[in-house]
């Protein structure tokens, strides 16, 4: 029998949580920024490598500095791993290899349904992050402000095999279930989630790097290149990923996946902002949909007084 607090629901999301998530959607959204730098020079698989590495790097000297004690990960040790996996490997791999062949807008689109995998898993492997019509509604909302805020730039990637479009979607899925996993780490300060899952992948990403690339040529990038990694790694992925983890604790799995909403909404944002670009109507038509169906998702303007 369940009890009344295994069978509620969650209350709509704090406003502490939203301000994480609008600032977790910025810092990804400029990380798309950085990694269009790096890439440029730097083989895909060793540039995952030198992010989660440089950011357990950084998230290791943190706590050696102001806690908590890492040795809290070490009765964690399998879901690390399991959730490394999940989080980074599977889906950055899936990822990379799908964008081979696909254009970036279809990507993002397909990057953006990570909410919905998240909603369908948790409503069976979770009691308090069930389907519900505000929620559903809600991700149409925001799946379909995604693909009108791509808009024209849309029909170039639609073509392409159907395995990448399979890739994208696992990688979706992938962080579906890492969701889950990152769900079990109660009690666990988020500093150190970030950093067991960090050091992880970086164990997991060295043979990755050595087959596929080789030990030659791995320092070779030029200095604005590198400037770029250590910004993607230490903004986007070391301090991102606390907040990351920290918003899963507070506001649940389904709600931290809304943050793939608003990274599309974010890097054209920034793009516009640093980078000389246009803001089309669109675009501003795509991010009023996104905003809405977030609005639809939290619920609090249409309850009853």
């Amino acid at each position: 029998m369940t009890t009344m607090t295994e069978t509620a629901q969650r209350e709509p999301m704090a406003l502490k949580d939203w301000a994480q998530l609008l600032v977790l959607g910025a810092i990804w959204g400029g990380s798309f920024f950085f990694a269009r730098i790096a890439v440029a020079e730097i083989h895909p698989f060793v540039l995952v490598f030198f992010r989660v590495s440089i950011a357990a790097l950084v998230l290791h000297l943190y706590l050696a500095l102001r806690g908590p004690s890492f040795r809290i990960a070490f009765t964690h040790t399998g879901l690390f791993f399991a959730l490394a996996l999940t989080n980074n490997v599977i889906p950055f791999s899936l990822i990379f290899a799908g964008q081979t062949e696909l254009g970036a807008g279809l990507a993002a689109i397909l990057n953006a349904t990570t909410p919905f995998w998240t909603l369908i898993i948790a409503n069976f492997l979770t009691d308090d992050e069930k389907l519900s019509p505000g929620k559903i509604a809600g991700i149409a909302l925001g799946i379909g402000g995604t693909v009108v805020m791509i808009g024209p730039g849309l029909s170039s990637g639609l073509s392409g095999p159907v395995w990448a479009k399979f890739a994208l979607i696992g990688a979706t899925i992938s962080y579906a279930v890492a969701l889950m996993i990152a769900r079990r780490f109660k009690g666990v300060p988020s500093p150190v989630v970030a950093t067991g899952q960090f050091t992880a992948s970086t164990i997991m990403m060295i043979p990755v790097v050595l087959v596929v690339h080789g030990p030659s040529g791995l320092f070779s990038a030029s200095p604005p290149v590198w400037a770029a990694v250590l910004a993607l790694a230490i903004l986007s992925t070391a301090f991102a990923y606390i907040l990351y983890f920290n918003l899963v604790a507070s506001a649940g799995a389904t709600n931290a996946s809304l943050v793939t909403l608003v990274v599309p909404v974010s890097a054209i944002l920034l793009g516009v902002a640093f980078l000389g670009e246009h803001l089309e109507a669109f675009e501003i038509v795509g991010m009023t949909i996104i905003a809405l169906g977030l609005v639809t998702i939290d619920g609090r303007l249409f309850h009853k007084k």
